[in-house]
This record gives structure tokens, sequence and C-alpha cells, in this order.
């Protein structure tokens, strides 16, 4: 998968989460945004914020999730001398469960799949063709384990 892919999918990914059918690439990438902040902006009238604690080890992951809470206007952050694996954002119950944790599996997913795709290609193309996982099998010729 070529990179214009994978913006196309991602764009694509905002615009079901978002709800809109328009699917003029940029344009609406940017509606979908517009969309979501709407769709939080009118939960925080019906809503009060709570402060979500998103535990996130992998430093990718936790990248794409802070820029997704940014493309939303939420700012997320954390307390002094927590890890940096935590990741805290003030928000409605209802935006996390319906809205912005979903959206951030999906594009996670597509993400992780990308990633996964060129590190085997680099490692076929500029280390070794064989990039399939070790033998789960015992190697032959060891000495059985004493007493």
């Amino acid at each position: 998968m070529d990179e214009a892919t994978l913006w196309s999918k991602l764009r694509k990914i905002e615009a079901l989460h978002a709800g809109t059918t328009s699917d003029g690439e940029r344009e609406a990438a940017r509606l979908a945004a517009e969309r979501i902040r709407a769709r939080l902006a009118a939960q925080r009238t019906e809503w009060r914020d709570i402060v979500m604690s998103y535990s996130l080890h992998d430093p990718w992951k936790r990248k794409l999730f802070v820029a997704l809470c940014r493309r939303y206007g939420l700012s997320p952050y954390r307390e002094p001398g927590q890890r940096r694996s935590t990741v805290l954002v003030l928000a409605p119950r209802k935006f996390h469960d319906k809205t912005l944790w979903p959206e951030y599996l999906a594009l996670s997913a597509e993400l992780e799949k990308h990633l996964a795709d060129l590190t085997e290609r680099v490692i076929r193309e500029a280390i070794h063709d064989d990039v399939s996982e070790a033998n789960e099998e015992e190697p032959k010729g060891l000495p059985e384990p004493g007493p």
C-alpha cells in the first residue's frame, strides 16, 4: 500500500465517524473534522466533561491519539510525574465512547497494517527474503539438560 492509498483510507475512516457522505478527499476530511468538532460542542451542552485517562504504551499509537484529540480541539495532557504512556483528556464520555475511541481504533489498525507492510518490505528488500517468524521447534543437536 502506498502513502496516497493510506491517506485516502484514513480520510474515509474519519468521514465514516463524522457521518458524512461527501467524497472529495481533502474537502471531505475538512468537513468531517468540522462535523465532529460540532458534535463535540453539542455534546458538551448536554453532557459534562470528565477526565478520561488513556494508557498508550506504543509511542506511535500515542502520537496518533494525541494528534486526533488536537484535531478536534481537545487538549491532551499528563499530570507531573505520570508515565509517558498516560494521556488525559477532558471531554464528554459520550464523545469518547461514540466518536474519539472508535475512530482512534480504526485509524490505529490501518496505520499498524501499513507500518507492518512497510517494515516487511524493507526487511525483505534490504536484509533477507525470508521474513517469516522463527520456528517453534527446539534446535537439534543440543545436549539434554542435566539433573
